[in-house]
């Protein structure tokens, strides 16, 4: 009969170091601007947000950003990162902010802001995932 052995426990050591408050802040407050950039109604931007209330977003409109949870703060580095990958891509800005709205092939005829809406956390991780992989980063 098999024998168990006692195994030392080890510290959790994450791969990519934890985002800090400071930075959740600061993108919630780019988030805002972002938003309102890609013309994102309320609606869509709790949707975006996972959710995030109406009450709270109202609060980071006006700059007062709270304490801000993990997994939202994934949404957030997420987004900055979509961002990011646009303004590479197209040298001309305004053109990288209609990108979100408009039909495209590689989402079957969807928008990225469609793919987005769909809520989760993975629908926004496939439209940075494709821009990544469009920028060659």
């Amino acid at each position: 009969m098999p024998q168990f052995q006692l195994v030392k426990k080890t510290t959790y050591q994450p791969t990519a170091p934890e985002i800090s408050d400071a930075e959740g802040a600061a993108m919630a407050r780019a988030v805002v601007n972002l938003f309102r950039r890609w013309e994102i109604t309320d609606g869509q931007a709790s949707v975006l947000l996972g959710g995030l209330s109406a009450r709270t977003w109202a609060r980071w409109k006006v700059g007062e950003v709270g304490r801000i949870p993990r997994d939202l703060k994934s949404r957030l580095s997420n987004l900055m990162g979509i961002h990011k990958a646009l303004r590479i891509i197209f040298t001309e800005a305004d053109r990288s902010y209609r990108w979100v709205k408009k039909p495209n092939d590689a989402f079957g005829g969807s928008s990225a802001l469609e793919v987005m809406l769909g809520g989760e956390l993975t629908d926004v991780m496939r439209v940075r995932r494709y821009l990544d992989a469009v920028r060659g980063g």
